[in-house]
């Protein structure tokens, strides 16, 4: 089930109405509980079975961690978590990427060896849900965080239709607590969770899917050769598109749990506005950086053990942070981009830290973090290396003699989208949302919120999935 659904339209109501009913607090978490379930196994109900055994598992593990004694016993039962949850993701995810990379590494020593193939299917936000429930463990592993006191609160937090399959990545101490006392959602809450759901569709249905993918799949699924023109706004076209996709699933995960009186916690913070590489995975997918620093990059050594360790920490950080993406080396490379450009930044502010830019070159330093940004988005989206080098040749202006694939009136109107999209951003660099809302006057609100509601279902098609399903 997809947000962006008329099922997900009803199945939302039917929510929302037994929530607002005059149940007991343990009946609403089983309803929401069972609706998560039923939201979850729309896709493939066979794959709640990986839920469950995630959830049973965590739950278990997190309860020998705080009965344990000896710390070698805390370690097995942090493993037993960290294996299972790993092992799943790692059989589902990279199973068949395994496969193959060992047979061309066969290959590449002579050996005949064909991997058979598995067809092993990917199930829905399983990436999601595994970096959820690890969390859980691991912050009861390191004391930063005491179990759940009920299997209710913790099987809700794993499942929680909203956040489930494409997040934001939920801490169990951001959402377990929640579930403690009976919420409900005010009129005011009611109608800015809505506002934001609206809003979420808007970027996914209207920009995302109707303004900018076709640009995008242009040139990035044909056989053609894009020229420098075709390349950039092929580029910029799909660096609109996945921002509209992924902020606005965020968007509409987060007005949802809103209006059920459930908070959940900023994914982006309008990253296309970031000077620096620091600051970009400051606003991007806030929630996944955040997991990555606190669970990966610290363990590792973090910033404590010296520059070489540092830098190591920080590359593999970002190599694996790739690899969550997808099971394809693009994937890697494209984490490993953003990898150098943070340890260049890194160098550079150590050299340069008393430099403090004007406003002029507070803008450039920010397109040109724009522009280098795009340039990994191109690995980020071509399926393979062959075409992501082609791309780059002609956004590095080698494609000479090639001819136009974009005609000049899409090239106009992506250019107008995407500069619309960046002009925003900046626009709302220091602001929040809710603080540009609060000062509006009422009737531009409602009018926004009516022409955004029409141009929804005006553009409603087919439903597509959202890109990070995929992950």
């Amino acid at each position: 089930m997809v947000f962006n659904s008329l099922t997900f339209v009803v199945f939302f109501a039917l929510v929302l109405a037994l929530h607002s009913m005059p149940f007991g607090w343990t009946t609403k978490k089983v309803n929401l509980l069972i609706a998560s379930y039923i939201f979850y196994a729309a896709w493939n109900p066979p794959f709640v079975f990986l839920l469950w055994i995630s959830t049973v598992v965590d739950w278990y593990a997190a309860q020998g961690l705080v009965k344990a004694q000896r710390q070698s016993h805390r370690h097995a039962w942090m493993l037993l978590s960290v294996i299972a949850n790993l092992g799943m993701l790692g059989y589902f995810k990279y199973g068949q990427f395994l496969l193959d990379n060992f047979s061309a590494l066969m290959a590449s020593l002579g050996v005949a060896y064909q991997a058979p193939h598995s067809d092993i299917v990917l199930p829905v936000g399983i990436s999601f849900y595994t970096f959820a429930t690890l969390s859980y463990t691991l912050d009861v592993y390191l004391r930063r965080a005491v179990p759940a006191r009920n299997f209710l609160d913790y099987a809700l937090f794993v499942t929680f239709f909203p956040h489930l399959v494409a997040g934001p990545i939920m801490r169990p101490t951001e959402l377990v607590p929640q579930f403690a006392e009976p919420r409900r959602a005010s009129a005011n809450q009611l109608r800015f969770g809505l506002a934001l759901m609206t809003l979420g569709l808007f970027n996914k249905v209207v920009l995302a899917d109707s303004f900018l993918a076709g640009a995008a799949e242009k040139v990035y699924d044909v056989d053609k050769i894009p020229g420098a023109l075709d390349a950039w706004f092929g580029t910029l076209a799909f660096s609109g598109q996945i921002f509209c996709d992924f902020a606005g699933y965020s968007t509409t995960a987060i007005g949802a749990a809103m209006c059920l009186g459930f908070a959940m916690p900023d994914n982006f913070r309008f990253p296309y506005a970031a000077v620096g590489f620091s600051d970009f995975w400051r606003r991007w997918h806030i929630t996944l950086s955040s997991w990555l620093r606190d669970y990966l990059y610290i363990p590792l050594g973090g910033n404590r053990h010296g520059e070489a360790r540092t830098y190591a920490a920080l590359m593999t950080t970002m190599l694996l942070g790739g690899l969550w993406h997808g099971a394809n080396w693009t994937f890697v490379v494209w984490g490993g981009l953003h990898g150098l450009y943070l340890a260049v930044e890194r160098v550079l502010r150590t050299r340069f830290s008393n430099y403090r830019p004007g406003p002029l070159a507070f803008v450039a330093l920010g397109l040109l973090t724009y522009a280098l940004v795009n340039l990994t988005w191109v690995f980020f989206r071509a399926k393979t290396f062959g075409k992501a080098w082609v791309v780059l040749h002609g956004m590095l202006g080698m494609n000479a003699g090639t001819k136009p694939i974009l005609a000049t009136p899409l090239l106009v109107f992506v250019a107008a989208i995407v500069g619309g999209i960046v002009l925003t951003h900046w626009l709302m660099r220091a602001r929040t949302l809710e603080s540009v809302v609060a000062r509006a006057h009422p009737a531009a609100i409602c009018a926004v919120w009516a022409l955004m509601a029409f141009a929804i279902v005006a553009a409603q098609g087919e439903g597509n999935a959202f890109i990070y399903f995929q992950f």
